[in-house]
């Protein structure tokens, strides 16, 4: 009876003093799993002004097979109507207000597609910064396990070789 109580009392210390040492850990690990770490991107896009959202749907548009298809319909209707219209062309053959339309179309459109890259590739940091937030949180979370894992394998041995000491062999 009195070695099982010393046994007792034995692992009651060792727990406890691991206790002490990991407290601290601890609550920084509790710490980290209650908080948020990432950011959704929809809630950031809420933040754009309508000029914002409208050159992303204008180059959301423009940068589409509809759009391509579209114009090439524009042009193709624009040569032949005024091939057909012949000396009462509104632009006839080198269609020199076509190729200012054409101008003025690109113009505008090459700084509306540069504003939508802009707010993209601030987007793309933004996730790049939530992955490395969440991939640093995981790395701390399983090296803290590891840690745990470890001291519990230590206390384990600790524990083992003090009873082998305290026993004496059974014939």
């Amino acid at each position: 009876m009195p070695r099982e109580l010393d046994q007792i009392s034995l692992i009651r210390t060792i727990l406890d003093d691991e206790e002490e040492k990991t407290m601290e850990e601890q609550e920084i690990i509790n710490l980290l799993l209650q908080r948020k770490v990432t950011r959704n991107m929809e809630e950031h896009a809420e933040g754009f002004t309508f000029g914002d959202r409208m050159s992303d749907r204008i180059a959301k548009f423009v940068g589409s097979w509809t759009f391509i298809l579209l114009f090439m319909g524009v042009l193709i209707g624009w040569i032949t109507l005024n091939l057909l219209m012949a000396l009462r062309a509104f632009d006839p053959y080198p269609f020199i207000l076509l190729n200012l339309a054409l101008s003025c179309v690109a113009a505008i459109q090459a700084p509306v597609i540069m504003m939508s890259q802009n707010r993209q590739e601030q987007k793309d940091r933004m996730r790049s910064q939530n992955d490395y937030k969440t991939n640093l949180k995981s790395e701390i979370i399983v090296e803290d396990l590891y840690r745990k894992i470890d001291a519990l394998l230590a206390n384990q041995e600790e524990i083992l070789a003090r009873l082998r000491r305290s026993d004496p062999p059974q014939d």
